[in-house]
């Protein structure tokens, strides 16, 4: 149901003698600073991208910044960097947006923490002529951005629960779902994603809750956080310690998981399926922790996004719609009738 749109690549940028990506001073984000020579844009000035994180900490975020300054330096253009100080943080971003249009950015990317509350100030950036792009994570709604540059997270959520379905092979499900938190946009189409794959009737696509399903018998939020998802597994077990199925919103809430269960000697029992395809993640898969996983492409968001940006400022075309950047199941066991790929391919393509 998604249009991809991808916005056209620009020319080659002429390139400074020295070109390092700069990442200006934030005051509430925890930015660092650094200088950088830059490419012009159409009004002579230098060309700053801004990249907006909900976190500098989870592995996903640093391989996209790392994708965003590459392609910073392949452009010859100032990078702004700015992230939330935990997942959910909206004041830090919005208070990132209004510092990044002061300093007179072309562009913005962002992965929104809280993907209504951020609409209003994305608009006011748009309204000054600055393009805004969510990567990873559509604001909702989703043309509350000039474009959206991410998996199809609905469908990272189909694959697993394919997976999970032909490996049950018709035995009864009881599945706990470890989502992200209430009305995130990314929650919602992994979750929903998972179920419909799994073969639950009836699932909306562009639904604005997470569904359910009898055989759900336990829901709890993590904040795609490995503690909480613990906490969340040992909550579960003790309301059903029947639990043979595990949905996690990504894979650091899968090894939380993963800890509860095999201290309460049921690892062997449990099937876990995620969502991110980082390096710990496939090694996850690869020892059997985790069933299988989603995998993502942070550096090419981010690449995109730059270079979205630049082309922006240098001619004025602006990207828009929804430009799929790509999912593939890793599984180390693969099963009749979904197609995956195996370890080694995690491995060649994973982050962090």
């Amino acid at each position: 149901m998604h249009v991809n749109h991808r916005p056209k690549r620009g020319g080659i940028v002429p390139l400074a003698s020295v070109l390092v990506s700069a990442a200006l001073a934030l005051s509430a984000c925890g930015g660092s600073n650094d200088s950088t020579s830059t490419s012009s844009s159409v009004s002579g000035g230098p060309i700053r991208v801004g990249l907006i994180t909900k976190t500098e900490t989870n592995p996903f975020f640093v391989k996209m910044k790392e994708g965003a300054q590459k392609a910073a330096e392949a452009k010859g253009v100032e990078l702004m960097t700015a992230a939330g100080k935990f997942d959910g943080d909206n004041a830090s971003q919005v208070t990132a947006i209004e510092n990044m249009v002061a300093a007179g950015v072309k562009g913005i990317l962002i992965t929104p923490s809280d993907t209504k509350a951020i609409v209003p100030v994305i608009q006011r950036a748009r309204d000054k002529g600055v393009l805004v792009i969510a990567l990873d994570t559509p604001t909702d709604p989703q043309d509350g951005a000039d474009a959206l540059f991410a998996t199809d997270n609905f469908q990272a959520g189909v694959l697993i629960g394919k997976y999970a379905a032909a490996a049950f092979a018709g035995r009864q499900a009881k599945i706990a779902t470890l989502d992200l938190a209430p009305g995130i946009t990314v929650g919602v189409l992994r979750h929903n994603g998972f179920l419909s794959g799994f073969g639950v009737p009836g699932i909306d696509q562009n639904a604005k809750q997470q569904l359910t399903d009898p055989r759900v018998v336990c829901s709890q939020d993590t904040a795609g956080d490995q503690a909480k998802g613990q906490t969340a597994m040992e909550n579960c077990l003790q309301k059903d310690p029947g639990i043979n199925l595990v949905y996690t919103i990504n894979e650091p809430a899968a090894l939380g998981a993963y800890t509860a269960l095999k201290a309460a000697g049921k690892e062997k029992d449990v099937m876990i399926v995620s969502v991110d395809g980082g390096c710990t993640g496939v090694r996850a898969v690869q020892s059997g922790q985790i069933a299988a996983t989603s995998q993502q492409y942070p550096l090419k968001m981010a690449e995109q996004g730059v270079n979205a940006v630049v082309e922006f400022a240098q001619n004025g075309t602006k990207a828009s719609g929804y430009t799929d950047t790509g999912v593939t199941l890793i599984a180390a066991k693969p099963v009749d009738g979904v197609e995956s790929k195996d370890v080694q391919f995690g491995l060649d393509n994973c982050w962090g």
